[in-house]
């Protein structure tokens, strides 16, 4: 409580911890986030070699890890090291040794290049402002037919609004989104526009896009 006056204080706004990335509402989160329908549509197998972005405390990292079981890998990126020191607790209580936590740049997740199968970022690309950049090193860091996987949330408030005006509202609808893995060089292979709606919330409704390397 001293810390966030202090920040107040100051003129800072700490960023605050939904509940959705906390472990103790992984349970409920499990009812609204489709992750069969996520996980078929990658095509995650066993032995694959993945990365979660924007891991938090590893809902999504757990998740695949069980997935991809002992003879696959998980790089689960934070910028927050007291999000990774947590989710290497949980790994270590569900006995999940392949889940490697990797600290990120703002404008490089850090992950090792060309070994992963699938790169994963949920919830988390609308905060990135070095975007393009960050692309190109997740470009590098996949195999010769590794894709991308871009999940968001998609704001009613917001539709059709600049690019701007929706990541400002923590936001982003898919437009952008392909527009700019095009401009990478990523080849889209599949679109969901309606996973469902965050947090139950049918103002805020879930899409996917995934995009393979090329050439």
């Amino acid at each position: 409580m001293r810390f966030f006056v202090i920040c107040l204080l100051l003129g800072i706004y700490p960023i605050q911890s939904f509940s959705q990335y906390k472990e103790m509402d992984w349970k409920e989160r499990d009812t609204w986030m489709a992750l069969d329908t996520i996980f078929t549509a990658i095509g995650i197998d066993k032995g694959d070699h993945v990365a979660d972005i924007g891991c938090h405390e590893g809902y999504l990292s757990v998740r695949l890890a069980k997935k991809v079981e002992k003879d696959g890998k998980v790089y689960a990126v934070d910028l927050r090291t007291d999000r990774l020191e947590t989710l290497k607790t949980i790994a270590k209580e569900r006995k999940l040794d392949h889940i490697k936590t990797i600290v990120g740049d703002y404008d490089n997740p850090n992950l090792p290049k060309g070994q992963l199968d699938t790169v994963i970022i949920m919830d988390t690309y609308h905060e990135m402002t070095d975007y393009m950049e960050i692309l190109k090193h997740v470009k590098k860091s996949l195999k010769p037919d590794g894709q991308i996987v871009i999940i968001e949330k998609l704001k009613s408030r917001i539709v059709g609004k600049s690019r701007d005006e929706q990541t400002d509202a923590h936001s982003l609808g898919p437009e952008y989104v392909e527009k700019e893995l095009k401009k990478a060089g990523f080849k889209i292979r599949y679109q969901n526009n309606d996973l469902g709606d965050w947090e139950n919330d049918p103002d805020k409704v879930i899409w996917m896009l995934i995009a393979t390397k090329g050439k």
